[in-house]
Order: structure tokens, then sequence, then C-alpha cells
């Protein structure tokens, strides 16, 4: 495996960092504690017409993640909400930058807009005592790679707590390609601030990075997860402007359920627009592979992955009424000509085999799309898995030839 930086990373950051125009390093979240909206929202038809789960709201979760040593006051800017496909917009007066000093982000109240970026504490590098009266030289700083004119908002592309996501962007007006990126969880736990790094490795390369949050089973059924994702996307491109973002030259990154959603959103009716790869590092393509997997097994994951599908699908099995909605959520049998090329990576020894992509990979052969499957020895699953020495590597480079290439 290769285990340096790809040559289209370094070229995509040559030819579009460039000098600094500001230096940042915040990562400034915002917290929001809304009361819940009440009742239910309607049936979502986002498989067209295939199956309709029931939306619930669900329960806030705070976000904070922080960097160095400057505080900011921050709100969530809500730029509007969007049906998958729909052009509806909201743009307030209250867009959430946070462009700062070498500093930690200290989140505020949400909705606010305000920006408080006066205050910094810097650390106090002259000369001190060692005990014999001569004096300590300072540190030598390292630089930053992300520092050169990032900001990093979080953005509403929805009106639940969970319909937010963070955008790494830099500030220097060039147009660049984007990564969606989407946490696992088992479809009912996880957070966006667990893939902060991994945010922050993508835009150290270069690119725009969208790291999103979706409603999660506890809050929703099946299919607002898909919904969630496919309108984080439409916001981001319809709004491209804001961040310097080409809306047609971008690839969806996907870790475990969230590998799920990703191919979910790539096999939408006949592709997405601008769509040029989908990345699935240990993806639950196929529910029904879960569901059967998960009986009669000692393996308490795999037992645990079969319940996780069952109440993502509304609490039903995949017979009767419900045949229809794990038909909606099995991403397989929605391949077409259309779809974006797919990179999968899993374990050979992991509870999501890889048979869950050689379904997908037969399906999407027939119509001419082309599957990567890629396996490591072991049992890793998810981000333990993107870890493993030179698999990141692989990965960027991969999506480094979809961006940097002139199509598909």
């Amino acid at each position: 495996m290769r285990t340096g930086v790809t040559v289209g990373a370094l070229a995509l950051a040559a030819a579009m960092i460039g000098p600094a125009v500001v230096y940042t390093t915040a990562h400034a979240h915002a917290t929001s504690t809304p009361a819940k909206p009440g009742g239910t929202s309607g049936t979502a038809n986002a498989d067209t017409g295939k199956a309709s789960g029931t939306a619930r709201d669900g329960a806030d979760k705070t976000d904070i993640s922080t960097y160095g040593t400057a505080r900011a006051s921050v709100g969530v800017a809500d730029i509007g909400t969007a049906g998958a496909g729909t052009s509806k917009s909201r743009t307030g007066a209250n867009t959430t930058e946070t462009r700062t000093g070498a500093g930690t982000a200290e989140t505020g109240k949400a909705g606010t807009g305000k920006a408080d970026t006066g205050k910094t504490y810097a650390r106090k590098t002259g000369a001190s005592g060692d005990g014999g009266g001569n004096p300590t030289p300072p540190p030598t700083a390292q630089p930053d790679p992300l520092a050169q004119g990032t900001v990093v908002n979080t953005v509403a592309y929805g009106p639940y707590v969970r319909q937010r996501m963070d955008v790494w962007y830099q500030t220097d007006e060039v147009k660049r390609p984007g990564v969606f990126l989407i946490h696992g969880g088992w479809w009912s736990s996880g957070d966006k601030k667990y893939m902060t790094e991994i945010s922050r490795s993508y835009a150290e390369q270069g690119y725009v990075v969208f790291n999103i949050n979706y409603r999660l089973s506890t809050d929703a059924f099946w299919p607002a997860q898909r919904t969630d994702t496919l309108d984080a996307i439409a916001t981001a491109r319809r709004h491209a402007a804001l961040w310097s973002f080409d809306p047609n030259n971008y690839v969806i990154v996907g870790f475990s359920a969230g590998g799920h959603l990703a191919t979910a959103a790539g096999t939408y009716k006949n592709g997405l627009p601008g769509l040029r790869g989908v990345v699935g590092i240990s993806p639950v393509i196929s529910p029904l592979t879960a569901y059967t997997e998960g009986t009669d097994t000692f393996d308490v994951e795999k037992r645990k992955l079969r319940e996780s599908a069952i109440r993502l699908a509304g609490g039903c099995e995949p017979t009767g009424k419900c045949a229809r909605v794990w038909a909606s959520m099995e991403v397989p049998w929605h391949a077409s000509r259309g779809d974006a090329p797919v990179l999968a990576v899993h374990s050979e020894d992991e509870f999501v085999s890889a048979e869950h992509s050689k379904q997908l990979k037969e399906h999407l052969r027939q119509v001419g799309v082309p599957v990567t499957i890629l396996t490591e020895p072991g049992i890793e699953h998810s981000a333990p898995l993107y870890r493993l020495p030179g698999v990141a590597e692989q990965v960027q480079q991969w999506v480094a030839q979809k961006l940097l290439s002139s199509g598909r």
C-alpha cells in the first residue's frame, strides 16, 4: 500500500491553496437546544414512490470541537430547507462565519449569528527563568497546513436539530471540489463531531468539506436519513458560491451506516448531478443481508446490526406491509446507468461482510458502473479500518482521481 500523500492531493493543494489570506484555526460549532417542533412530519417520499416512512423529530445533541487558544461566540446559520431536489431556500441574516486568530472555538447561542472574536488568549513566550537566570527560548512555531485561510461554519439545512452540517472552506474564492462525510453509528447514534479529524484531513488537501449530521432512527424512520443526506447535498449545491464550492464536482464518503446513506444517495434515481464517486468504509449496503446474517448467530455485533436495521425500517421485519420499506433500503436494487462509481473498503473478518459490496458491484456491473472493493486483513470496522496503514491514502488517491479528472 502507498503510505505517502497522493500526487493528486498535492496537485490540488498546490493549485488551489495559494497564499494565505486569513490565518484561522477555529472550528466553531453551534450548540442549539430548541424545543421539539412537535407532532410528526408527513410521509417521506424520497424513493420515487416505492416506499414511505414516518419521520419524527428527535432530541438535541451538543456538538463542540475546539482547537487553539482564541474564543469565538457563534450561532447556527439557517440557510434554508429543501426537499430532495427542490429549490426552496431561506437566507437569513444569521449566517455563522468563524474567522479568528489561532484559537479555540467556544460555541454560543444558536441562531444569534453574532461572532465575538475580539478576545484572544496568547501564551507568554518571552524569556523565563530556569532557576539560574538564563532565559528559556520560546518554542519554534510549526505552521498548521489548515490554518491558511480556512473557515469552519456550522449551517442548518433543515428545521430539525440534527439537520446540521459543518462546512470547511477556504476564503480565496477559488472554486474547489467537495467531499461530503457521513458518520456511522447503527443509524441510531453517532455524530459529525467524530468526523472532525477526517474533515480536517480533506480540508488540508484543498477540498471543501461538508460534514453532515442527519436524523437518527430514534428520531425518524427510513427514508428520513436518505432524505436528509439528499437535502444536505442540495443545500450545499444551491449555496455553492458561499463556500467557493464547485457544485458539479464532489464525492460522498460514508462510514458503516453512513456508508449505507452514501451509496443510497449515489443510487438515487438515475444519479445525482455533479456526483463523481461514492466511498463506503465498512458500508452496510444491504440491510437485508444484515438481517439474514444476524439471524441464528453468536456474533453480538451481527445481531445488533440486524436489530438496528429493523428499527430503521420502523420496527418491522421485511415481510408483508413492510416489504416495500425494506426494498427501499436495499441499495443494490436501485442501481442504474447514471450512478456514480463506488469504492468499498472492508476488513476480511468484520461483522459487515464484503458480501454487501459484492452485491452492489454485481448490480452496477450490469449497467456499466464500476465498483472497486478493497479488503484488509483483520476485524477492524469503520473508522478504525480507515486508520489502518495505507487505507486512508488509497481512499484519498481514489477521491483525487475522481475529482481532478475531467469526467467520471
